[in-house]
């Protein structure tokens, strides 16, 4: 674990990738089903991948788990874990260690299997870690050396983390996708479920505040920290889960995980300075929110970046609602009586009812069939295998739940 000492405080503002006048540097590259793991390692190449991370230290892949169910730009797809895998291996970064988490309505290990995760982890060896099991971690109390913004009066007894990111680099594989608390979701929210446990729901009222204290935690323990996001299809609308996904064909890395951050958002169609937790993280110079100060490399540039606008848009669900009416809205004098107290399990239970038993069944099914009959991307999707045979086999309310045969 890092010495906590004031001598010991590392210099947050420092992003181990720039160009010489000092810009941060975003890989882009364009991509096809037949090409994505190649393209995977020159967006590596592009973002400068050996430099960003530290030689002989345990590489934490973190994955983006949404959804446990299968569901078109929710989750990280099974081509990104593949394609940075290789890539890392290539590079000589060996001991590569695979952490999810949970949250209170995603199931981790049905995530991974539904998911095709599976096959990859399997394929390449790669050990798999929980943060919510005390065999693999435990969760220590933390003190932060820079400024919190919301977090030490959110956990006023202590920021608790888990002890296994300490001093080891982390990849950070999310998908571009929008999000009904944040706008956009790319790099920033995925160290979300993994440096924070199952009361982070608990920050959603200041979630952006919360993801900035993140990025500043992150970049005072960790070693280094690598972002790559798979663009390939993109998601619309009330995310992280109930979107329309958008075939976009692109894939973006970098160091800097403001960086990463503003050029999703201004692609997704978001003023990056508007988006609250961008401005914040670049005031605090804990990377850069301003697209002038970024480079953008590989098969776009800054300037494209900034005429693209895929006009997506965010809007809500049934369940989103009805945190919005108590984190946001008028009951939110109550938010902490609902949310913080066992009555939380009947939203709890309310929002996994209608995800997966009414929305997934009546219309996620269908968008997800049509993904993978008709897009390169759901049929690249099924090579790596069919996650559903043994559902279809125990027939059934899973047999229900399963995508139609494709």
């Amino acid at each position: 674990m890092p010495d906590n000492t004031p001598d010991n405080t590392p210099d947050v503002t420092k992003i181990n990738v720039t160009t010489d006048a000092g810009k941060s540097i975003v890989a882009m590259v364009r991509t096809t089903p037949q090409t994505v793991l190649d393209d995977y390692a020159r967006l590596m190449d592009l973002a400068q991948v050996t430099r960003a991370l530290a030689p002989d230290t345990t590489t934490i892949l973190k994955n983006n788990i949404s959804w446990h169910m299968l569901y078109p730009s929710a989750n990280t797809t099974p081509w990104q874990i593949e394609g940075v895998t290789r890539k890392l291996r290539q590079e000589g970064f060996n001991d590569l260690v695979v952490v999810e988490n949970r949250t209170v309505v995603t199931q981790a290990k049905k995530g991974e299997r539904l998911n095709n995760f599976t096959p990859v982890h399997d394929k390449y060896g790669l050990p798999i870690k929980y943060n919510f099991n005390p065999a693999d971690m435990k969760w220590v109390t933390y003190e932060p050396k820079g400024p919190m913004l919301v977090l030490d009066k959110i956990f006023p007894k202590g920021i608790r983390i888990p002890d296994y990111f300490f001093g080891k680099n982390v990849v950070h594989m999310p998908t571009l996708k929008t999000h009904i608390y944040t706008d956009y979701t790319c790099a920033l929210k995925n160290a979300f479920g993994g440096l924070l446990d199952k009361t982070r729901h608990y920050t959603h009222p200041v979630i952006h505040e919360t993801l900035v204290d993140l990025l500043r935690i992150q970049k005072e323990i960790q070693a280094g920290t690598f972002a790559v996001a798979d663009g390939t299809t993109a998601g619309s609308g009330p995310g992280p889960r109930t979107m329309t996904p958008v075939v976009k064909n692109v894939l973006l890395a970098s160091n800097d995980q403001v960086a990463i951050d503003t050029v999703a958002a201004k692609l997704l169609g978001f003023d990056p300075m508007k988006v609250k937790c961008i401005r914040l993280a670049h005031e605090a110079g804990l990377g850069k929110g301003r697209l002038d100060e970024i480079e953008v490399v590989g098969d776009l540039d800054t300037a494209e970046v900034k005429r693209t606008n895929w006009d997506f848009v965010v809007g809500d669900n049934a369940a989103s609602k009805v945190g919005d009416f108590f984190w946001f809205g008028p009951m939110k004098p109550l938010a902490k009586l609902m949310f913080q107290t066992p009555m939380v399990n009947a939203f709890i239970m309310g929002s996994f009812l209608y995800h997966d038993y009414f929305w997934y069944p009546t219309t996620g099914r269908k968008v997800t069939d049509k993904w993978l009959a008709e897009t390169e991307w759901g049929k690249l999707f099924l090579t790596y295998g069919d996650p559903f045979a043994d559902q279809q086999r125990q027939g059934g309310l899973l047999q229900r739940l399963r995508p139609r045969k494709v």
